[in-house]
């Protein structure tokens, strides 16, 4: 069985991404990464029916990664087991023109997830301090005061937004969600592969954009600006983890137990007990019923 320590892999103090993995060093077939993900799913799935019936939390599984990372693949294998009314995902792409008119943030509170219910952000409010370090001119979109052209926009905007997301979540945290985000690593080569099988597998055509390319030549500046956020944002009521993802199986496997272990120590979540009143009179609901 692949032993790993989730807590190798979450991030509780200052860190660079080159002392990470963007594989673990297994012998594993496949198959038997399928079934230890297998092992976590049903008793995950249950874990989430009592959740529900408990009612006092919700979940938030926020998914990061380059393109081809994985994130898609993972969210229908790891969740697969779920009731389908039990979770939800939310695919954030460029804002329109309604969530324009509002703040950045005001379309990621709108997706949170219910009392009972996980919600998966694949790709989420990050993007906000990711892609837009990367491409500044996108901030102009948000017609913000002080903010003409990109030279107006400075060091201490990012450090504002930081604190931002850091008050988001230690909000939604405080008021019943739990929150654990994931950042899928892998390396720049592996990137160039699932490309190229995008190219030459028909059935994967339609993933492919020429914008991904035009991205990739981005690679440093992504992982430099992944490192910072994940550095400012890493807090114990909303930790990162870092998932080598250059093997996927694998990586749902981690994303899986991962989950599975910090859902255990929310040990208040049971399922509620049955009126003492409605208990006592069982037998004779049982007996209307049967007659």
């Amino acid at each position: 069985m692949a032993v790993f320590n989730p807590d190798d892999f979450k991030i509780t103090k200052s860190f660079q991404l080159k002392d990470f993995p963007t594989e673990l060093d297994n012998d594993l077939k496949d198959k038997a990464k399928e079934i230890l993900l297998d092992e976590v799913q049903k008793p995950l799935s249950e874990w989430q029916d009592v959740m529900y019936a408990h009612n006092r939390y919700g979940v938030l599984i926020c998914l990061q990664g380059m393109d081809t990372s994985g994130k898609d693949s993972l969210i229908r294998e790891v969740f697969k087991e779920f009731n389908p009314r039990g979770v939800l995902v939310h695919s954030f792409k460029t804002p329109n023109s309604t969530e324009l008119e509002h703040d950045y943030l005001w379309r990621h509170y709108l997706a949170l997830p219910e009392k009972g219910k996980f919600a998966v952000f694949n790709r989420t409010h990050y993007e906000n301090v990711l892609v837009t370090r990367v491409h500044p001119e996108y901030i102009l979109n948000e017609n913000l005061p002080g903010i003409e052209k990109v030279e107006d926009i400075t060091p201490q905007f990012w450090e504002n937004r930081f604190e931002q997301i850091n008050n988001f979540e230690k909000h939604i945290t405080q008021n019943g969600t739990i929150i654990l985000k994931f950042f899928f690593y892998m390396s720049k080569e592996e990137q160039r592969k699932r490309l190229l099988r995008r190219l030459e597998e028909a059935e994967h055509h339609w993933k492919f954009s020429p914008g991904d390319l035009k991205e990739r030549e981005r690679w440093d500046d992504y992982m430099n600006y992944y490192e910072e956020a994940i550095n400012k944002t890493s807090k114990p009521n909303a930790p990162w983890f870092i998932i080598p993802a250059d093997d996927k199986e694998m990586a749902r496997y981690m994303v899986g137990k991962i989950i599975w272990e910090e859902m255990q120590k929310y040990t208040d979540v049971k399922e509620p007990e049955l009126d003492e009143k409605v208990k006592a009179n069982f037998a004779e609901f049982k007996k209307q019923l049967e007659g």
